[in-house]
């Protein structure tokens, strides 16, 4: 639909990610992680997304892949991995069906058949259209013009924290070439780790003090430095930043970090005449390097928390999957929600058609509601009106095992709608001359608006051994990033561990608590394989020889850790 004729635009932001887990476990954490959301999430949504391409239809979706997932998707011992996967799911259905027909479990058996056929079908789809590369089949959809992927931090590092702007910069450089690499072009937005963002001002690292401190350069200098156009913010960033929660009162890093960002926004210039609203798009104010600003979608709280929220959004309707409730050993789902105050015990059995009338119902609603949404916000041309929904990309398929199907009737009827125009996030930035400029306090989409998921009393140990990491790993790159051979490998090494030590992931397993023991163990083996690997680096640079056991675990590092192939040292120097 033209924009002359629509109340706006609108776009879902999906956000795709994984911490690095080859090599690094299987079940219940590692492996099995990416397996499960290649075959409930990535794939499916890949069928939904062709689908509705073939049919000549506008697909209002932005999915961002971020450069580790990609890395990962993309590596042959996935590939491998994934199959024997598949298999394994199909053959406990197989034995699942055997057992219900035995005790004459009629629906049971019902669903279990199901599965076998599920399962057989990502396995046909990915030994063939898809050819093994997941990544190259969502290419082609962008190059096809389906959809727009961003990109993200490289292995998505929490920049707000980072201790050092080297550190900072190479996270969204190692990002930007990634993207290049696997998507034969360069990025036009992203989504930043967390949705996190720091402008620049005085920062006094949380773990030091002040003759720590330095002035910062904000995160969007380095967005705009290489190339990128937008990125994503929650509302109240927007907003002023009021989510804040009782957490500052609780933990005396948050706090003095609070105050360090209030001091920097109150020396900077603040259009407070702007009426800030998520549902038109902004430019974040200029910065010193001239230009264009950078862009910024904020999430509509209206439509997202429509899908989000446990205790009325879609995926708790009582006819869906359920989620928790699993038949042992194979894992297999054979329950329905049943109702949300449901526990295990009172599930009652899934049946595979009596959704459909729901899903139907429930992206009816969606659609209407996107409409209502547009309507109210009448006093934004509609040329600038929009509405953008984000969620983290695996909450379609994995955790709502219904949603890619709701997800294609949605788009379909936004795709039918008169009032609404289907875009991409950089199709609704293209009028920077009329969008407001504003500026953004610090903080992030997690629990009370600040960094408090990420620094708390149960993570605040790693963040010393990164910064001492982030520190050398500069010191080095000064001294070694112009060298060769065996000590430039070396360096790269030290590189990828560096990256993967920084990753979001482990403060975010340590605080929810989802897989703490194995989230300290990857911290403090990356932590523990830099240091290894930098010993082998000082060791190369002076010619000595390196003990047997230092061989042997450096081997091993590198066997192990072999993302990011062409990193470069110098991004850090």
């Amino acid at each position: 639909m033209s924009d002359n004729q629509s109340l706006g635009r609108f776009t879902f932001v999906l956000h795709s990610h994984l911490p690095y887990v080859l090599s690094h476990g299987r079940w219940p954490h590692g492996m099995v992680w990416l397996s499960e959301a290649a075959a409930e999430t990535y794939i499916p949504l890949w069928r939904v997304f062709k689908k509705l391409n073939d049919e000549g239809r506008k697909i209002a979706v932005t999915i961002g892949i971020t450069p580790v997932l990609a890395e990962q998707l993309s590596d042959d011992t996935f590939k491998a991995e994934f199959l024997d996967y598949l298999e394994m799911k199909r053959r406990a259905a197989e034995t699942d069906l055997a057992d219900f027909e035995e005790r004459e479990e009629t629906e049971m058996a019902e669903t279990a058949r199901f599965w076998i056929d599920w399962y057989r079908g990502v396995e046909e789809d990915f030994r063939g259209e898809l050819n093994q590369d997941i990544v190259q089949a969502f290419r082609k959809l962008q190059d096809d013009g389906a959809i727009e992927i961003i990109t993200c931090a490289a292995t998505h590092g929490y920049l707000p924290l980072l201790g050092t702007d080297e550190a900072v910069e190479a996270q969204i450089k190692v990002g930007v070439e990634t993207y290049r690499k696997h998507f034969g072009r360069d990025p036009k937005g992203i989504w930043l780790p967390e949705c996190a963002y720091r402008p620049g001002y005085h920062w006094i690292p949380p773990e030091g003090d002040e003759s720590d401190g330095f002035d910062r350069t904000g995160v969007e200098q380095y967005l705009k430095k290489y190339g990128i156009r937008y990125f994503i913010v929650d509302t109240h960033l927007l907003k002023g930043g009021k989510a804040l929660g009782v957490y500052l009162n609780r933990f005396e890093g948050l706090r003095q970090l609070w105050e360090q960002a209030e001091t920097g926004m109150k020396e900077q210039v603040r259009d407070e005449e702007v009426e800030k609203t998520p549902y038109r798009p902004y430019w974040l104010a200029d910065t010193t390097l001239g230009g264009e600003p950078v862009g910024i979608l904020t999430r509509d709280p209206k439509t997202s928390l429509q899908v989000w929220s446990g205790e009325y959004g879609y995926p708790g309707d009582g006819n869906y999957l359920d989620f928790h409730k699993k038949h042992f050993p194979g894992g297999h789902r054979y329950w329905r929600v049943t109702k949300a105050s449901a526990d295990l015990g009172e599930k009652e059995l899934y049946s595979v058609n009596s959704v459909e009338k729901r899903l139907q119902e429930n992206a009816d609603h969606y659609v209407n509601l996107l409409t209502t949404v547009l309507k109210e916000s009448d006093s934004i041309p509609s040329t600038d009106r929009m509405v953008m929904s984000p969620f983290d990309t695996e909450l379609f398929g994995h955790w709502w095992f219904e949603g890619p199907r709701w997800l294609e009737k949605v788009l379909a009827q936004v795709d039918d709608s008169p009032n609404l125009t289907a875009s991409t996030g950089s199709e609704i930035m293209v009028a920077p001359d009329q969008a407001p400029v504003v500026q953004l306090p610090e903080g992030s989409w997690g629990e009370g608006g600040f960094h408090y998921i990420w620094y708390n009393d149960n993570t605040k140990w790693t963040w010393p051994e990164i910064y001492r990491c982030e520190k050398k790993m500069t010191e080095f790159a000064r001294k070694y990033s112009d060298s060769y051979g065996d000590l430039y490998h070396a360096m790269q090494q030290l590189a990828r561990e560096l990256l993967l030590m920084e990753s979001s992931d482990w403060q975010f397993l340590i605080s929810t608590v989802a897989a703490q023991d194995y989230a300290e163990l990857r911290f403090t083996q990356h932590v523990r394989d830099f240091d290894l690997v930098a010993t082998v680096v000082e060791k190369l640079a002076s010619n000595q020889e390196l003990t047997e056991e230092e061989q042997e675990r450096y081997s091993a590092i590198c066997e192990r850790d072999v993302l990011f192939k062409d990193v470069e040292p110098k991004n850090w120097a």
